[in-house]
This record gives structure tokens, sequence and C-alpha cells, in this order.
């Protein structure tokens, strides 16, 4: 039976080939779009690599500050200060990291000029993060707590700044410092990783910032088990609500929360004060906004799909002459569709590869490495199935309970 179903889908798909290509062509664009944005929104909200222990830690990049009888507000990255005096000092937790937000920056060698992102970071950042060292050694806490001018610097940085040179014990000058190279490390793209170089935070060239409750900090605490991540989050706002700001006539309340990759992305979006930061809002939106978009082809398909099968309205007649059940001409219908879907499905993936090792080798995002790994590969799967049966069952029905007398004349 099976065998039948296919080698009919074969001659139907042979017969009328501009609908099968305008079809497949439909299933094609709609699957690359949508699995290049679940590959980037996995890469996102469920990164691997660098950010790899992303499920087991939290991280707090804003700050707000108001006034119980005032209506003044202000928003703003942490200063050390909040670091230092209520996050690190948080029990149960592995590790607590104090990273500045990456700063342009030029750097003047033998008549070239390269624009840089530098970091200053704590040691404890490297302990969060899992970059790949490719060659030296990061700074460690005795680098941070002595000041010392080194640095680590990604791949691209060092062969952009030392070309056809070794890169350990190189000098450049950041500012007025002049810092060594100790370390160079994989390029990588994430939220909390991005830089070019990365410096000791105390080899600033002021300390002020460590008497700042405000700043251009951002916070990562790593949970010893995911399973910690929710006591820890309701740590953090325990210890926000302690903070005693240093003008409590025009600030007497802090807030901040511990954010998951996509509790970041969600409250920054949505400006939400809530404790899961409008998260399973922003997920709606995103399945519901990816649907939407998978189903306005699929209605053009569901109207190609009749046109196309009103053609065939004779074979359907002689069929539920001979006594073909209505299952199984919809069974058969919809198995033809499934088929181009999942053939478009295929030609689909090949094509997002494409598109990701376009984006990835064009520079239009900096450092972007992404893989179209085995959850991308089944959403496609899944995501052909439901375009077969949504654009083929309807107009299968349809045309399933043509009366055999009426197909047969060509009255349908």
């Amino acid at each position: 039976m099976l065998r039948n179903y296919l080698l009919t889908a074969w001659k139907v798909f042979m017969r009328r080939k501009l609908f099968t290509a305008i079809n497949l062509l439909c299933i094609v664009l709609t699957l690359t779009v949508l699995l290049v944005a679940i590959a980037l929104l996995q890469n996102a909200f469920h990164p691997t690599g660098v950010e790899g222990k992303s499920e087991r830690f939290v991280q707090i990049l804003m700050t707000q500050a108001t006034h119980t009888d005032r209506h003044s507000r202000r928003t703003s990255p942490l200063g050390y200060k909040i670091i230092d005096q209520y996050l690190k000092p948080l029990p149960g937790v592995e590790a607590v990291s104090a990273s500045a937000l990456a700063e342009s920056t030029s750097i003047y060698q033998d008549g070239r000029i390269t624009n840089v992102d530098v970091r200053y970071t704590d040691a404890e950042y490297w302990q969060i993060l899992d970059f790949k060292l490719l060659s030296g050694r990061l700074y460690n806490d005795d680098d941070v707590a002595q000041g010392r001018y080194v640095a680590v610097l990604n791949q691209s940085t060092a062969r952009k700044l030392f070309p056809g040179l070794p890169y350990l014990g190189q000098k450049f000058n950041v500012g007025t410092q002049q810092m060594t190279v100790i370390g160079v490390v994989e390029d990588a793209l994430q939220l909390n990783a991005y830089a070019d170089i990365w410096v000791p935070l105390t080899a600033q060239p002021s300390s002020d910032y460590r008497t700042k409750q405000w700043g251009t900090f951002t916070a990562m605490l790593l949970a010893h088990s995911a399973d910690d991540v929710p006591r820890v989050k309701r740590a953090i706002i325990d210890a926000a609500r302690t903070v005693k700001l240093d003008d409590p006539k025009q600030f007497d309340t802090m807030q901040f929360w511990g954010d998951s990759k996509l509790e970041v992305f969600s409250r920054t979006l949505l400006s939400s004060e809530a404790e899961d930061a409008g998260a399973p809002k922003l997920l709606a939106t995103i399945v519901g906004l990816m649907l939407l978009f998978m189903a306005l082809p699929a209605l053009n398909l569901v109207n190609l799909n009749v046109g196309r099968i009103m053609e065939r309205s004779g074979e359907i007649g002689v069929r539920r002459a001979f006594g073909a059940t209505t299952r199984q001409l919809v069974a058969q219908l919809v198995l033809e569709n499934v088929l181009l879907c999942l053939a478009g499905g295929v030609c689909g993936l090949l094509c997002a590869a494409g598109v990701i090792l376009w984006l990835e080798s064009s520079g239009l995002i900096p450092y972007l490495h992404i893989d179209i790994n085995l959850p991308v590969f089944g959403y496609s799967l899944l995501v052909t199935l439901v375009f077969g049966v949504l654009s083929g069952l309807i107009p299968a029905l349809k045309m399933s309970r043509l009366d055999p007398v009426r197909a047969l004349k060509g009255t349908a």
C-alpha cells in the first residue's frame, strides 16, 4: 500500500512540475528563515561553548533605584561597590564575577590604528566562562590583586596587532598603560564574553571605580548546580533590599535581579520589573510570530494544493467509484504533501546551513559561530511535518468527499 502511495505521489509531482516547483520553493524559503532564526535564538538563549555553563549562572546587567516618596528613578549598570559589598559575600555561590562593559579604544602601532573593544574583569570571570585557551595563560587572582598590566587577546585581534609575530610577550598601549600579552583565546560572541581584549580591572587608570555604586559593571553569579539557581535568584533580590544608598534623600530603594539568558533579553526588551522578567510573555510572542510566519505560506500552499487536486477530480472519482474510502484518499493526498515538505525541509536545512556559513564569514556579526545541531534539525523536521499536515489536510478532506458521479463528469 505504501509503495503504491509513493509511486502515485512521484507521478503526481512529475505531471505538474510547475506546481511542484512553486510549492517546493515556498517551503524552502520559509523553512530556511525559520531554521536560521531558531539557530540564532538557541545561540542567544541556550548557548554552548564559552557560555556553556549558562544553565548554572545568572547575570545582573542593570540596577534600578527609586525613592518611596518621590518620583525619582535611575537605571544604570552596577557600580563595583555593589558587587563587592553585596554580591560577592552571598553564601552558597561557587563564583561571583565583576566585569565592565566592553569599551572601544584605539591602539596605535607602527603607523597603524586598530579599533578594539576592551573589557576589564576580575579573575573569577575566567572560572564562569569557558574560553578555549589557544596559547599562554589567563590572568589569575594574583595578577588582579597586584594590578599587573597584562592582557588576554582573542585570536583575531592578536593576528591584527601582531601579524606574523609570536603573540605572547608582545606589548601594546591601552590609553596610558602598556600591556603585555600573556594569553590568546578563541574568538567568541556572547553577551558576557564579547570583547577583543581582556584586562584585569585593577589595571584601570583610576581606582575610583571601587567606591561607586553606579558604574559600567555587570555581575555573573555561578551556582553549584542548576537546581540552586532559583535560590541564588532569591538571594540576589534579598541582597538588593539591604543596599544602603550613598544619597538616601535622592534614592532610598534599589532593585536588581539575577537573570537567565532568556530573562536578560526579556527584561531589556520589555523593561519588566517582574521576578521572571516577563520571559514567558516574550517566549510566547516569539512562538506566536513563528507560527504566524509559518501559517501564511501554509495557507498559500493550501490554495495551491486545492488547484492541483481539483485537476485530479477524475482520478478521485474513479477511486471513489471503486470503493476507496475517505480515509484512504486523505492519507494519499496528505502523504504527497508531507513528502514534498520533507524534501523542502532537507533543501531548507542545506540552505540554512549555507546562510549561517555566509553570516559567519561575512563579518556582519563579529565572531559569530553557530551550529545547526541535532535539536535544530529536530525542529526542522517538526516544522516540515506541520507544514505537510496543515497544507495538505484541508484540501484532502474537501476532495476526498467528492461525489463520484459529479467528479467523473468533471462538475466537482
